[in-house]
């Protein structure tokens, strides 16, 4: 009677591992928005537990029939080797829902990576934004270009590798046929908006960069004009003081 008992418990055992095998490994997931992909990871997580909590009823199984064989080794003989195949297949089953599990996990952390990372761009492109709104209408001013243009030269001066991992990220999850439809939206949404606000700013920077050569050249024609305008002043003065005839200066002077 024992005997047949755990054949009874190993075939239960089995016909359970081919039930948690369809349900969890077999099934054609789709991704298609955050929360199925959050539901399922969940889903994988107690997949995991609920195998796992298994090994206390498998232990005590193979315990049984090592006891059973000792006493009635014919018997015992029999189980012993469908227990090998369901301890086989049990192994198995509990490494698939780990690797899953697994594979899950990384997806979303994928996925919640590549969120941060457009965040942080977002938040580039909104500084880029309002440093290329501050080069607009500024004072006719050498210092007030100068700032504006280095201000906006410190924020072109970002780092590419945000972008890099962006562009990696999302395309692992694409490729994947993961969260695609969302991914790719919000890809073509902040590369165009990079590129616009780039090609702004960089058209800005030249149009400042020409502005402040402008000004500088003036503002040296007009610091050397002030200095022969002073030496004229001061000769003039000392022809005034030495009661010099008009006709007898240079005719410069005159």
């Amino acid at each position: 009677e024992k005997a047949v008992n755990l054949k009874k418990d190993l075939a239960e055992m089995q016909e359970w591992m081919t039930q948690a095998e369809e349900e969890y490994l077999e099934k054609d997931f789709e991704y298609k928005s955050p929360e199925e992909l959050e539901n399922a990871v969940e889903e994988m997580k107690r997949a995991k537990e609920d195998v796992l909590q298994k090994e206390v009823r498998v232990k005590i199984l193979k315990d049984n029939i090592k006891m059973l064989a000792t006493k009635v080794p014919s018997s015992g003989q029999d189980l012993a080797t469908e227990l090998n195949v369901v301890l086989e297949n049990y192994q198995l089953l509990c490494n698939r829902i780990r690797g899953k599990c697994h594979t899950l996990e990384e997806v979303w952390s994928c996925w919640i990576e590549l969120l941060q990372y457009l965040d942080l761009e977002t938040v580039w492109l909104n500084n880029l934004e309002e440093r290329v709104q501050m080069t607009e209408n500024l004072p006719d001013k050498l210092d007030a270009v100068n700032d504006a243009l280095e201000s906006l030269e410190s924020v072109l001066r970002h780092p590419a590798d945000n972008r890099t991992q962006i562009r990696e990220l999302g395309q692992t999850l694409i490729d994947g046929g993961i969260l695609d439809d969302i991914i790719s939206e919000k890809l073509e949404a902040f590369n165009a908006r990079y590129e616009e606000l780039s090609h702004l700013a960089v058209s800005r920077q030249i149009a400042l960069e020409q502005q402040l050569q402008t000004m500088r050249e003036t503002d040296h024609m007009l610091q050397v004009l002030q200095e022969n305008l002073a030496e004229l002043d001061r000769q003039l003065t000392s022809y005034l003081t030495d009661r010099v005839d008009a006709f007898q200066m240079p005719q410069e002077a005159q």
